[in-house]
Order: C-alpha cells, then sequence, then structure tokens
C-alpha cells in the first residue's frame, strides 16, 4: 500500500484505528487497557466494550491529574453518561506513518535527544511543565520509569549546559495490549520557552519517529489542541496528516479553558466571578448585565436567573426586605424563640441613655446598611453613644441600640435551608516592628487585604479605627512596639479588613440547626446568618442579622459556589451512572 493510499485510508468513517471497517472490531489481546503516565492516565477507549465503563473511569480522575480517553467508539454515547462531567476535547489526532518515513531535518549539534535520566532531570522537567500550565509528572512515578515496559520520557538536554530544554512522553501500543495495528503515541510535549535554540519540537519528534520505526512500530498518533496553529504546522510538515479519532476528557480546573468558552469580557468582583466560574464548569451561559452593581444572568436548559452576586430572583422581596431591616429580622427570630440580644430603636437622648446603663456596652447600628458600614461597637460612654447614633444616622434613619454581647463573630452560610460553611470572622490586626507608625501599619495591612481579596477588603482610615487604638492609649502617630498586636477595629467585616477562617468541621449541631431555622423563619433560601459565640464548638449563641446577599468566597474549602449552582440548577448536578 503507498503512503497516499495509507493516507485516505485514515480519513475514511473509522471507530477507531484498530478498525478497518463499520461494525468489524479487530480482536484485542488485552481489555479494558489504561495506561498511567505520571500526570494522569490514557484510557485505550477502543480496548472496552462497555461505553458506561468508560464513562466511569473517567469520573475517578485524581485531583490534580488529567485523564484522557482515546480511540472511542462512540465518543458521543460515553458523554452521554456523564454529561455535567465530561467534554469532547477540541482537538484534533494526528497520525505519522512510518514505513516510508524520512526526517525533516539534521540535528543542529547544539543539543541532544535521550531518555530522561531520573536522577538529574525530574525538576527541570516539571518546571516545563508549570511554565506551561501543563500537569507536571509525578516525580515518583518518574524515579522508576525504567520499570515501565510501555513509557518513555524523552528530553532535550542542552549540549552546553546539560539542561533540559524540552519533554515529551510516548506509549508503546504494541508492548501495552500487543496492539494489532502495532502503533505509539506521543504526549506532553513542551520546549522551555527561553531555550536558545530552535528546532527543539521538530528534534524531539523525529527522534520518537525513528526510536518506533527501530522497533518495526506502524505509526505514531498525538493530539494537538485545534487552535494550536504552530504546532499543527510543524506535524504536517513532519508528514503527519489528520486521522477521525476523538478524545473525551474530565471537566476540571486543569481543562476549564477547553470547554467553558471565553471569558465574559466585564470584570466582576470575586462574589460574583466565583459563582460565575462554577456556572461555566458546568456549561452554564453566563451574560453580565451590568457589571458596575454585579448584576449577572445565568441560564441553562431552557431557564435563567439574573442574580446580583448570591442574590437572586428566587429570594423573594418580602425575604429580602425581613433581612434587609435588622429590627424586623430581631423581631421575626426573637418571636421564634431564637437566641438574639437585646435591641431598641435609639429615640429621645433620655431613652438611649438608659439603655446604655441598663447593658454598660452597646452597638450601634443603621436599620439597614451592608458591609460593616456605620457600625460602632463597644460604647460605654454617653458621648461615644451620641456620636454612634450621627454615624450610623448617615447610612439610615432608623438607628438600633444593641447590647453588646461578648465572643466570637461567626458567619454561617446557609443554602436551600441548609449548613454549607461557617466561618470564624477577626477583626484586623496589626503586629509593631518598633519602626512605624501605627498609620503605616495599618495603610500596609489595608494594601495587603486588598490584593488578597481582589480589592475587596480593605482598611478605612476613619473616626473609628481612631477610637479603637484610642481605646488603648494610642494615637495614629504613635510607634508601636516591636511585636505588640493591637486591634484597630472592632468589627470584623471582611470589607473593613477582617480576616475569615473556616471552622465548618467544628460547628456545634445546635448552631447548625438554629441557622437553618432563621432561613426558614425569615423565608430566605440563601443567606448569611451573622452569629456571636463563645466558641464554634460550643451550643451557646446569639444572631446579630441575617444577610440577604452573603459573599460566597473566601469560605475555602467549603463548596459555597457548587452548593449555589447546585440550588438554582438542581438538573445540571452530576449524577451517578447508572
Amino acid at each position: 500500500m503507498t503512503r497516499k493510499h495509507r493516507s485516505e485510508e485514515t480519513l475514511v468513517p473509522m471507530q477507531s484505528p484498530s478498525m478497518k471497517s463499520w461494525g468489524q472490531p479487530a480482536e484485542l489481546p488485552k481489555q479494558n487497557v489504561i495506561i498511567e503516565c505520571g500526570w494522569g492516565r490514557v484510557i485505550f477507549g477502543h480496548t472496552f466494550h462497555d461505553n458506561t465503563r468508560i464513562a466511569e473511569i473517567l469520573r475517578q480522575e485524581k485531583e490534580g491529574f488529567r485523564d484522557i480517553a482515546l480511540y472511542l467508539r462512540d465518543p458521543q454515547v460515553v458523554l452521554s453518561y456523564a454529561p455535567q462531567n465530561l467534554f469532547i476535547d477540541p482537538s484534533y489526532t494526528f497520525r505519522l506513518w512510518l514505513d516510508d518515513y524520512t526526517p525533516l531535518q539534521k540535528s543542529s549539534g547544539m543539543f541532544s535527544v535521550r531518555q530522561l535520566d531520573p536522577a538529574k532531570d525530574i525538576d527541570r522537567v516539571n518546571w516545563i511543565y508549570n511554565v506551561h500550565n501543563m500537569v507536571p509528572a509525578d516525580p515518583e512515578f518518574l524515579r522508576e520509569i525504567a520499570a515501565k515496559q510501555c513509557i518513555d520520557y524523552w528530553v532535550a538536554v542542552d549540549d552546553d549546559t546539560d539542561q533540559v530544554i524540552a519533554v515529551c512522553m510516548t506509549i508503546d501500543h504494541k508492548a501495552a495490549f500487543d496492539d494489532p495495528e502495532n502503533g505509539s503515541s506521543l504526549w506532553a510535549l513542551a520546549v522551555d520557552p527561553q531555550a536558545r535554540h530552535s528546532g527543539l519540537g521538530v528534534q524531539v519528534v523525529q527522534t520518537v519517529a525513528e526510536h518506533y520505526k527501530a522497533k518495526g512500530r506502524s505509526f505514531v498518533d498525538l493530539s494537538v489542541l485545534h487552535s494550536n496553529g504552530a504546532a499543527i504546522e510543524m506535524y504536517k510538515k513532519l508528514g503527519f496528516v489528520q486521522i477521525p479519532v476523538f478524545t473525551v476528557k474530565n471537566k476540571n480546573a486543569i481543562n476549564e479553558r477547553l470547554f467553558s468558552g471565553p471569558q465574559p469580557e466585564a470584570e466582576l468582583n470575586p462574589y460574583s466571578t466565583i459563582i460565575i466560574n462554577e456556572a461555566r464548569r458546568r456549561g452554564i451561559r453566563v451574560d453580565v448585565l451590568d457589571p458596575v452593581d454585579n448584576y449577572f444572568r445565568l441560564s441553562w436548559g431552557g431557564a435563567s436567573v439574573v442574580c446580583r452576586e448570591s442574590l437572586t430572583e428566587l429570594t423573594s422581596a418580602i425575604a429580602m426586605s425581613r433581612c434587609a431591616d435588622k429590627q424586623t429580622t430581631h423581631r421575626m427570630l426573637s418571636a421564634a424563640g431564637l437566641r438574639v440580644p437585646d435591641q431598641q430603636v435609639a429615640t429621645s437622648p433620655e431613652e438611649n441613655i438608659r439603655f446604655l446603663e441598663k447593658h454598660g456596652h452597646l452597638v450601634v447600628k443603621p436599620a439597614d446598611s451592608e458591609q460593616g458600614k456605620g457600625i460602632t461597637v463597644g460604647i460605654t460612654t454617653t458621648e461615644e453613644l451620641e456620636q454612634a447614633i450621627k454615624t450610623a444616622g448617615a447610612i439610615c434613619s432608623k438607628v438600633l441600640l444593641e447590647e453588646m454581647v461578648e465572643g466570637a463573630d461567626l458567619r454561617i452560610i446557609v443554602i436551600d435551608y441548609e449548613v454549607v460553611a461557617a466561618a470564624v470572622r477577626r477583626p484586623p490586626k496589626i503586629t509593631g516592628d518598633g519602626q512605624h507608625s501605627i498609620l503605616d501599619l495599618v495603610k500596609k495591612q489595608s494594601r495587603r487585604r486588598e490584593k488578597a481579596s481582589q480589592g475587596e477588603s480593605r482598611i478605612p482610615i476613619d473616626d473609628e479605627l481612631q477610637r479603637t487604638i484610642g481605646l488603648k492609649g494610642y494615637k495614629l502617630d504613635d510607634i508601636l512596639p516591636k511585636g505588640e498586636e493591637l486591634e484597630v477595629r472592632k468589627t470584623a467585616n471582611l470589607h473593613t479588613g477582617g480576616t475569615i477562617h473556616d471552622v465548618t468541621d467544628q460547628l456545634h449541631p445546635e448552631l447548625g440547626k438554629a441557622a437553618c431555622k432563621a432561613a426558614d423563619i425569615l423565608g430566605i433560601p440563601v443567606t448569611g446568618l451573622d452569629f456571636l459565640v463563645s466558641s464554634p464548638e460550643k451550643s451557646d449563641y446569639v444572631i446579630i442579622e441575617a444577610n440577604e446577599r452573603p459573599g460566597l468566597a473566601n469560605h475555602e474549602p467549603q463548596p459555597t459556589a457548587e452548593r449555589f449552582i447546585d440550588f438554582l440548577f438542581p438538573q445540571s448536578i452530576a449524577r451517578a451512572i447508572s
């Protein structure tokens, strides 16, 4: 058979490389072949007779690895068993026939291609993979590469420096499963982007081709992303031809750009972005409606929901108004038997002072506000009380006086009336270095918080900050002694520089029950309940407010965004394969 006829044969409809015509599979000596490669597994689909099993194996992919199913008889059927988990990779499969193969170019003599030496090459190989955002190979796997009978790792090495400057991996199909098609394949080719030599990719591929030709193999196959024009051009020059073979992969963070389409052009805040990213991972359409206030629409399966961060059309106006007015929230939760601090509306100076005298320490806050705006904590004097009422009144005309309860600030996220995450929030602190002023230290800490939260958290330089440090006898221009910690705000709100620490696994069951009951009483399916507790592991508490638009970011490792999308689009939840 001539080269021309071989090329034409690969372009007619085929079920896999080992099938000469539709419905006539070759008998394979080995079945259900899976090859561990160090960065994941290659599943040889044409060795399976059960498409369900292929889908199940792909869904068992290990965290941080990338599995690939190749040579599938029916990729569309495999996909149908787990459409929320799997996708057809947008790559081409190319084949180089080896019977009449001749090299395209001679070696430059400036670098050499050889098999990997585990004693000295592993770190450099994985550095190259990391530079290209590819999955690095398991070092333990590479250290035992000599024992792998069907796998080889190849490296190009600079002859002057002995530094690895390119890498790839190959599988000998004949050795792997006695392939009757007598093939081989090349994977994970990557070149150091700073390498000073040209033609590295060509020389690596040619070395592999010559190696397998000498072993008597019939072809080398590889998969290349459809948009990688430079690589496709190189492979075609080397004599590769495209064949109708498809690949199925898992929807994971590594592969996200291959199945989720382009990111929305508008830049939204982290609380919207975490939701949008999870939606796109599931193939849910995202339309940004107003990037200024973070409105976007999610659409899937004929349904659509408009969101503003975690606030959606599924939260009723009644539920939203109950949460927005902290006095209403307090009254409803108290009537339901949930524990809340004593509270009253600020009225006459005399009534306000009597409430202060009754409790000794107060919190003053606007009845309707968010992100910690207008709240003053730890009021003990009539002068502080008067100023705090003015501060809160600038945010909302109704001002609340509340008994101050000592304890840890606990946020519990409830989605679809179930606890998804719990975190202790701590007020911002600075640590003295004996050199810089408190103001300088606050500004530095604020910049760090702003960077870590993508601009969402910063410490305001305001009267409340000066009041808080004044309680400890300091002023902004004072030098804080080395090693001394100073709390610079009383509130632990993330937007005013607070930090958040996951305690979901330590949460006392009674706290979870109280949070779910509160959400049910208010009729709000997605909310963040703010508690004050002696410890997340103890049952005592008071609930101070409910938030109709809780931030779902910063609750790692809890799956807040996943549960949110589950709630909006339950049909998008990955199901067990039956």
